[in-house]
């Protein structure tokens, strides 16, 4: 039997309210699409909750035998500022502010992005499709939905009728909303005169004077609609019917409801079958915000270069941290948290190399019971991630070996007992499940890689100040320059004391 027959998966469907059992339209193969990032700022610490969730989707389905397709998209276009149709591009308003072109930006950004989706060894998706790089599609998706009347074209712009897609079809269905409760709720803006009705969403926009970024378009000169793209990238590398579509639970409305009608408007189907959202962060309790003070970045977390912050954590200290809190349920930081799950992740980690070390299994009388016991904690971790993706209760199980690896370790006459064919399969899977799946390395030969180093460079400073101290300026300066040809800047400090860097 295989391990997808073996482990049928269950996931709650946003779209549905409920939880399923996960059957993809082609047996063994599954379609999965993630909305990526908006490139106009460094990468925050919601995206990479949201992004390492979907990290470890792709990783368990690849691990049960599954072929996996999984599209993430950049958006270099057509999100603008306050997530509405009016005002300015995000990353236009960037280009501005550093006077440089929109596509620089773009650059830096999503440079920034991969860099950090590296740090946390969350892995790149099979397609990674630009916003930019789809105009064509995304014009002749407007087309098509105008053909099928859900569409009107004002002044250049065009429209999403929502009114008149809701006597077909239900606007609102993936966030439980009511489009007359909408309307109700919704004021009416400046600028927003040309739409026919005030929930219709824009799929183009006429460029006016002086925007950076537009494209000639059969309406106008403009750009597509923010929630488009992922309607044209999601349908053109998956098909019109895919199995998951993911991302951030700030996501479902409006972008996601808008996707799903789009989709329905050009296609009529709604993309995709199962839809997975994740949840919020929160710092102390607090929803994590710029305004609230408590917004800080991947990297001040690894640095501890925050106010909130006592100290730095390693990415692989954090991914386990995240990895501890089902992906459907809110995430809260603190110190407190972070350093116990620091313990945590280095006690499972020396299980792992403390795997290696003990003697041959199975060399006395072996107790099936026992053995069986000890297979069982693989199956239920198994059991775990197969319901709806549960790594906080599959690590609770994944300690349970751990704890009987570090018994084994002090009493070797327990492990006699464990049929050595039972302990190669448990202990196998332990290590793949911890690597494969949940993505988490030893960071034990790193740490040692930086003591070595600072550790000979503090040698190397001592004796450039011993240099510098009898006045041996051709030694010192020799000791700095040499380093310096290595990619090692050596800073002077005031107080006497020397810094490096490494370039």
């Amino acid at each position: 039997m295989s391990l997808i027959e073996q482990y049928p998966i269950s996931v709650y469907n946003s779209l549905t309210k409920q939880k399923e059992v996960f059957k993809p339209l082609v047996e063994d193969r599954v379609g999965m699409y993630v909305c990526g990032p908006t490139v106009y700022s460094d990468v925050h610490l919601g995206n990479v909750r949201t992004f390492l969730s979907f990290d470890i989707v792709f990783r368990y389905l690849k691990f049960l035998g599954y072929k996996v397709r999984y599209v993430r998209n950049i958006t270099d276009v057509g999100h603008l500022v306050g997530d509405a149709d009016e005002g300015e591009d995000k990353i236009a308003k960037k280009a501005r502010l550093e006077e440089i072109e929109p596509m620089e930006v773009v650059q830096k950004y999503t440079n920034g992005f991969h860099d950090v989706m590296q740090l946390f060894n969350i892995q790149a998706p099979s397609i990674e499709p630009t916003a930019t790089g789809h105009l064509i599609e995304q014009i002749e998706f407007i087309k098509k939905i105008i053909e099928n009347g859900f569409a009107y074209e004002k002044d250049g712009s065009v429209y999403f009728n929502v009114r008149k897609y809701n006597e077909a079809h239900q606007y609102g269905e993936l966030s439980g909303r009511n489009v007359d409760d909408m309307l109700s709720n919704t004021r009416t803006l400046a600028g927003q005169d040309q739409k026919a009705d005030p929930l219709d969403f824009a799929l183009w926009k006429k460029a006016e004077a002086g925007h950076l970024m537009h494209w000639p378009s059969p309406w106008s000169e403009g750009f597509p609609g923010w929630h488009l793209e992922c309607s044209a990238m999601s349908t053109k590398y998956l098909g019109q019917s895919f199995d998951i579509h993911g991302g951030g639970m700030d996501l479902k409305f409006p972008h996601h409801e808008a996707e799903i009608a789009q989709n329905k408007g050009c296609h009529h189907a709604g993309g995709a079958n199962y839809w997975i959202h994740a949840n919020m962060l929160t710092v102390n309790g607090r929803k994590m915000a710029k305004s609230e003070g408590n917004g800080f970045t991947p990297e001040e977390l690894v640095t501890g270069n925050h106010k909130l912050l006592e100290r730095g954590y390693s990415p692989m200290t954090v991914r386990f941290f995240m990895l501890q809190s089902h992906y459907a349920s809110t995430l809260d930081f603190s110190n407190e948290a972070l350093q116990a799950a620091e313990k945590g992740f280095r006690r499972l980690m020396a299980s792992v190399q403390l795997i290696d070390k003990l003697p041959a299994a199975g060399t006395g009388k072996v107790s099936q019971e026992k053995s069986e016991e000890l297979k069982g904690f693989i199956d239920q971790a198994m059991q775990d991630l197969s319901d709806d993706f549960n790594t906080a209760k599959a690590i609770a199980s994944l300690f349970e070996i751990s704890s009987k690896v570090n018994t084994y370790y002090q009493n070797p006459s327990e492990l006699a007992e464990i049929d050595a064919e039972a302990f190669d399969f448990a202990t196998t899977k332990f290590k793949a499940i911890i690597n494969d799946v949940l993505g988490l390395v030893s960071e034990t030969e790193n740490a040692a890689q930086n003591n070595v180093l600072e550790g000979a460079m503090e040698v190397l400073i001592n004796l450039r100040k011993e240099a510098k101290f009898s006045k041996d300026y051709a030694l010192s300066d020799k000791i700095r320059d040499d380093l310096k040809t290595v990619g090692i800047q050596l800073k002077d400090e005031k107080g006497g004391e020397t810094s490096f860097t490494i370039d």
